[in-house]
This record gives structure tokens, C-alpha cells and sequence, in this order.
């Protein structure tokens, strides 16, 4: 907080404030208007190409449309060399010579150039291997998806004869299987930087105009404040040195203020008030003292109680999950020799006890990430999503049978993710978790693991369950929907925690029949927890 020693340090404050706001506020405009310019920018080039790209395709089509109706006119008349020479020499007539960026090219589909207009030297030659800078085969992939069934564009780097060097274009070709030929037209998409100066330039003055009137208004306000000064802090200045006279004087005497020493009626009244308090505040300073005195030995004795209990607290809970590692790693080992030694055919009882280590497991893989989340460092790393889903599906496997539930699932391959191992388990887990704790029985938990529109890697699991009434609370902590299926009312909570630091969306969908939990993961995660 700034504290003026004088109406003129505030003075000078005010106006260094005002400068600082407007230029905030300038600041603002111009990063709002640059937005708004980039989204404009973004929109241009997209409507651009995509007009071009209608424009190019419907030009192709027209051409096809011709080459098949000379080729079935005469295909029982002429040699197929005839129909070929005569339609090239068609396309050429009807061709527009002065567009030199604008034309229509043909190859076979072996990759001979049959028809290039602007550099008849390539015709004849095989161009099937031919790459572009950046190393696309650009006629192979030309050829090929022409011979889908509504053609496609293929995006690339090629020479344009306007400004004689390469330059970005992107082509739609379609095959005419009759002749074995591809079909193409291509536009250059460097003409968009011309569209986009323009805007620039209206950006330019636009800013230029706010710039302007921001700095007209901070003048405006700097002068008037300087006006204030002048007219108006020197006699309040007075008055406060009279003031402050006064209070120097009182300690000697018990005067009031005479009322001829002061300009202004409100500081007249500020002295009258300022006799009447002297008198008080002596005597209620002692008391007050000796009030503060013992308030604080009251607040410190019991903040201390309370920081020995929190700490108790905290011993104890770390203290009980260092000691249940130990019998829990004894009964997990115990169970896998029992296993070993035991019949081939399943024992129930040995399932069952396994299936409670491991719902303890998971209780302790909790509480322990629960304590060490504040203190320690969770790096990210690759991880194949798609094999750590399903290696957790089979570790909850045995539960799910003890609870007579079955897991469907629907996982795609090759699916990965750069997110730290220990919090991706904690999302899994808590979900198949809580997925076999209020599943109704004999029905299935169904698992879901795929891409979601190109930018999102969708994780969801779906139980046939009661509805949730209190979505708003589910996440909170030590919440619990229904008491009687026990657990913490931790495992929701530390999802959450998880998913907000690391900027992946929750979405809860709940019915009287089914509920659904959805988690949408960033593939291009570039943040920082």
C-alpha cells in the first residue's frame, strides 16, 4: 500500500496512478484489438481457402465431365490416342494464357506428366517419385487419393511462375479411370498474405486512433489534477499544520483550539472531536494494554495446543500408512505362494481375501499420494494409456468377480499421454473403484478409452447405479453419497485436484438408471503443474 507523506506526494501519486491506469487500459485495448485481429486474421485464411478449394474441385469435376463426354461420344469412333490427343489439345484451347498460376494439369497414374500447360517440358517425363522441399512425394500422393471415390486436396510446396520461386499450394485431384489418368488444378495460397496487409493496416490505424484518445484523456486528467493542487491543497496543507500545532500544544495544556486558526468548518470540527478523544484515549490506553497483554499470552497458548494437535494428527496418519505397508505387502506375498501351492481350479476364499488386500492397496495408494502431494514432485512422462488402463482393469479384475460385476470395455490401441504415472493411476483407480462400489449387482462397468475430435483423449467409466444426487458435492472433501457403502470420501476429491492442475475436464452425467464419469486429456499438453 502506498502511504503519501503529504497532500503533494498524493498529488503525485494520483497522477502517477492515473498514468498507470490508462496505460493499463491502452494496454488492454491494443492486446483486445490484437485478438480480435488474429481471430479475424484466422478467419480470412480459412474462408480464403476454403472458397479456393471449392473453386479448384468444381473446376476439376467441370473438366471431367467434358473428358468423359468426348470419350464415351467417340470411344467406338476414335483410337483411344485420338480421344487423348484430341481432348489435350481441348483443355489447351480453353485454357486462359495470361493466368499463369491458373491451370489444369494431367498424369497417368504410373506418374507421367501428360498435361502441364505452364512447362511443357515435364510432359512425358515420370514425375512419380518427384518430392518437394519439404520431401512429400507430391505427384504420388496425387495419384492416389484421386482414385478415391470423390477425389481429395493435397497440401505442398511447388514453383510459381509469377514470382519464379516455390511458394505453398494446395491441388484436388480426381482420377478418370477410363484413361488411367489424374486430373488436377491447383491454387497458391500466398495471395492470402496480400488480404491479411490489408487487414494489418486497418489494425495499424485502429490501434493508432485508440492510442490517441487514451493519451488526450490522460492528459486531461493529469492537468486537472495539477489544477486541484494548485487551487485546493494549499490552505487544506494549512490547516493540517495547525492541526498538528495543536496536538503539539495539548500535551502541555488541556486548551480547545482556537476556531480563527482554521480556514475550513470540517477541520474546525476535526479539532473539537480531537480535544473531546484526548481525554479518553489516556485513560483507555492502559486498560487497553492490559487487555492486548492478555489476549495475546490467550491466543498463543492456544494456537500452540491446536498446531500440537494438527501435528499429532499428522504423525499419526503418516505413521498408520507407513505401518500398513507392511502386513499389506506380507498378505499380497502370502496370497501369490498360496496360489502357487494350491489346485489349479479357483479357490474362492483365496479370491476373496485377495480382492480385500487389494481394495486395501488401494486405500493405502491414497492415503499415501494424499500426504505426499504438498511435498513432493510428480514429473510428467510418456505413457502408453492404453496398456496402463487395462493393466489396472486387471488388478481390479478379482474385486469386480467377488462383487459378481464384469467389466466391457472399449479401449483403443496405442494410446499415449505425457501425464506423471502415479496421479494417471490415482484417476483410474478411484473410478473403477467407486464404479464396483455402487454398481448394482450382476450387472456390467463399462470402460471407455479413445480420441475425442483430434484435440482430447476421452477416458470414461459408465455403471448401471443409483442417480447422484449431490453432483455439486461429490467432489468435496470426506463427501460421501452413501454411507453405507463406507470408504473415505477422499478418492473423488484427489481426482479433482488432479484433473485441475493439470487441466483435464470432468463431466458427470447421472440418471435414476446409470452414471457416467468422463475425463477429457489434452494431447498436446504443454503446461506446467
Amino acid at each position: 500500500m502506498i502511504k503519501a507523506k503529504s497532500l503533494y506526494h498524493l498529488i503525485l501519486y494520483s497522477i502517477f496512478f492515473i498514468i498507470i491506469l490508462t496505460s493499463s487500459f491502452t494496454f488492454i485495448i491494443i492486446e483486445n484489438a490484437f485478438d480480435e485481429f488474429q481471430e479475424k486474421i484466422k478467419i480470412i485464411k480459412t474462408d480464403y481457402e476454403n472458397k479456393q478449394k471449392d473453386l479448384i474441385e468444381a473446376d476439376v469435376k467441370k473438366s471431367l465431365k467434358f473428358i468423359n463426354y468426348y470419350y464415351n461420344k467417340f470411344k467406338d469412333i476414335k483410337s483411344e490416342n485420338e480421344i487423348k490427343n484430341d481432348i489435350l489439345e481441348a483443355l489447351e484451347k480453353m485454357r486462359e494464357n495470361e493466368k499463369l498460376n491458373n491451370y489444369l494439369f494431367i498424369y497417368d497414374f504410373d506418374g507421367t506428366s501428360i498435361y502441364y500447360p505452364i512447362s511443357k517440358e515435364y510432359i512425358g517425363k515420370n514425375l512419380y517419385e518427384f518430392k518437394d522441399p519439404s520431401g512429400k512425394k507430391v505427384i504420388k500422393e496425387l495419384i492416389d487419393i484421386s482414385k478415391k471415390k470423390d477425389g481429395g486436396f493435397v497440401q505442398y510446396i511447388w514453383y510459381k511462375p509469377e514470382i519464379k520461386d516455390d511458394a505453398l499450394k494446395i491441388s484436388y485431384a480426381h482420377a478418370y479411370e477410363p484413361l488411367n489418368w489424374t486430373v488436377g488444378r491447383g491454387i497458391y495460397l500466398d495471395e492470402i498474405n496480400k488480404i491479411v496487409q490489408i487487414k494489418k493496416d486497418e489494425y495499424d490505424e485502429k490501434i493508432s486512433n485508440y492510442i490517441l484518445q487514451i493519451v488526450s484523456l490522460t492528459v486531461m486528467l493529469v492537468l486537472y489534477s495539477i489544477f486541484i493542487y494548485k487551487n485546493a491543497t494549499i490552505l487544506i496543507v494549512n490547516d493540517v499544520k495547525e492541526i498538528g500545532k495543536y496536538f503539539k500544544e495539548s500535551q502541555k495544556d488541556d486548551l480547545r483550539i482556537k476556531q480563527d486558526r482554521l480556514i475550513f468548518g470540517e477541520f474546525k470540527v476535526i479539532a473539537n472531536y480531537a480535544y473531546d478523544a484526548m481525554h479518553n484515549i489516556k485513560d483507555k490506553n492502559t486498560m487497553l494494554r492490559d487487555i492486548n497483554k492478555h489476549l495475546e499470552e490467550t491466543v498463543n497458548h492456544q494456537t500452540k495446543e491446536l498446531q500440537n494437535l494438527i501435528d499429532s494428527q499428522k504423525k499419526f496418519l503418516k505413521n498408520s500408512v507407513h505401518e500398513i505397508n507392511t502386513p499389506l505387502s506380507i498378505i499380497r506375498t502370502n496370497i501369490d505362494l498360496l496360489k502357487m501351492n494350491t489346485l489349479k481350479e479357483e479357490n474362492k476364499y483365496i479370491s476373496n481375501i485377495e480382492s480385500g488386500a487389494k481394495i486395501i492397496q488401494y486405500i493405502y495408494d491414497d492415503l499415501s499420494y494424499l500426504i505426499k502431494k504438498d511435498r513432493v514432485d510428480y514429473p510428467k512422462e510418456y505413457i502408453d494409456f492404453s496398456l496402463y488402463l487395462k493393466e489396472r482393469l486387471n488388478f481390479f479384475e478379482g474385486i469386480a468377480t467377488s462383487n459378481d460385476l464384469h467389466f466391457t470395455t472399449n479401449i483403443d490401441e496405442d494410446i499415449y499421454i505425457k501425464f506423471n504415472r502415479i496421479e494417471l493411476q490415482r484417476i483410474i483407480d478411484n473410478n473403477i473403484s467407486n464404479s464396483i462400489k455402487y454398481s448394482y449387482a450382476k450387472s456390467a462397468i463399462y470402460v471407455r478409452l479413445t480420441y475425442f475430435k483430434n484435440d482430447f483423449i476421452e477416458f470414461s467409466v459408465k455403471t448401471n447405479s443409483e442417480k447422484i444426487e449431490n453432483i455439486n458435492k461429490i467432489f468435496d472433501d470426506f463427501y460421501r453419497e452413501n454411507n453405507s457403502r463406507g470408504g473415505f470420501g477422499l478418492g473423488l476429491r484427489i481426482v479433482k485436484e488432479i484433473c485441475d492442475k493439470n487441466l483435464v475436464i470432468i463431466k458427470l452425467e447421472s440418471t435414476d438408471t446409470e452414471t457416467k464419469f468422463t475425463y477429457r486429456f489434452r494431447i498436446n499438453e504443454n503446461t506446467t503443474s
